[in-house]
């Protein structure tokens, strides 16, 4: 069972609200308070998350939906994922737009942006996200591109859901393999020259393998650059398995910190359809830890919500196709959350 495959499909897609963004339009100044029409968003203090929640996001969009429908139970259901702060997908079609947007955004409201890189060729081998640059010079004029967006501003960057995993569970030929580390390790060099951008490089999670199997891989990736790794994107196991698994893959590359994906973890992964279709949309999942850099352990950074909760996995189980929106679903992963 590859338990991390098709992360791209789990991978939702930017929307096109992104644009909107260019000036900070919609953040009020101090990251509070947020009139969304009608649906009022807040989010932790900067000490204990600092990262900045989307007021347009698709959550907070259905918050003002349920609010002007009368439906306030469901309304303070969905809040539970409007006010925490996800990570932005990037589109490459305006890759240096969106990035410029978003952290303009978040830099009015004095927050960090969270950004996810997800464009490497041959993505996602060929499953429900597949896609990507169309070759190495298409991919390293998209990430320069981004940089161009970030500028100066503060930003943490998780780096190509999938990319180097894809590249040992055998699900990227071989012939791809020395391109697709030289392009991360240009992606990782790329964003540390910038003044305030952290890189977290994709490492998998705690079902697929053995740390051992991904460590040399991630030293050719860019690794030791970086700032450090992410582990659990767009997954389901717990924090605690994440932990185990991301402190002994760092003990084998120089003890890099990381980051969790905690966004749908609550009730860890689902074991009971098809195991190579758990990942896909699967029920009874819920929210886990909410975002913060408080988590008590030196090694992790912190807990983000790179996926962002609600929106779907792909055209399975009922879903609509990768990264769209299902208010369904959302419903469902904030109905079973205990935080």
């Amino acid at each position: 069972m590859y338990g991390s495959r098709g992360a791209g499909a789990r991978a939702s897609v930017a929307v096109a609200g992104a644009v909107l963004l260019l000036a900070g339009c919609s953040s009020s100044d101090d990251g509070g308070d947020k009139d969304t029409s009608g649906a009022r968003m807040s989010q932790q203090p900067k000490e204990k998350d600092p990262f900045w929640v989307n007021p347009d996001g698709n959550a907070a969009e259905q918050v003002a939906t349920y609010v002007k429908d009368g439906k306030d139970e469901d309304a303070e259901l969905i809040r539970r994922i409007a006010e925490q702060p996800t990570g932005e997908w990037l589109t490459p079609e305006n890759a240096e737009q969106e990035a410029r947007g978003f952290t303009e955004a978040a830099a009015k409201a004095d927050r960090d942006a969270l950004l996810v890189v997800y464009n490497i060729p041959h993505r996602d081998c060929g499953q429900f996200s597949s896609g990507g640059a169309a070759d190495g010079n298409a991919y390293r004029t998209f990430i320069d591109q981004v940089a161009k967006g970030i500028g100066d501003r503060a930003t943490t960057v998780i780096l190509e859901p999938d990319a180097v995993l894809h590249m040992v569970d055998g699900c990227t030929p071989d012939e791809f393999h020395e391109e697709r580390y030289d392009l991360l390790r240009g992606a990782v060099e790329k964003f540390k020259s910038l003044k305030n951008t952290k890189v977290y490089l994709d490492a998998g999670n705690a079902g697929w393998g053995k740390p051992d199997d991904i460590a040399e891989p991630l030293k050719l990736a860019g690794v030791e650059t970086a700032d450090g790794f992410a582990v659990n994107v767009s997954n389901f196991y717990k924090t605690p398995d994440s932990t185990k698994y991301g402190k002994e893959l760092s003990s084998k590359v120089g003890n890099k910190p990381f980051v969790i994906d905690t966004s749908r973890n609550g009730n860890g992964p689902y074991t009971d359809g098809d195991p190579e279709e758990n990942w896909c949309n699967p029920p009874g999942r819920a929210l886990g830890e909410t975002p913060t850099t408080d988590t008590g352990d030196d090694l992790v950074d912190a807990y983000v919500w790179v996926k962002r909760p609600g929106e779907s996995d792909g055209t399975c189980k009922g879903g609509p196709k990768a990264g769209q929106w299902w208010p369904e679903y959302a419903l469902k992963l904030a109905k079973a959350s205990k935080q």
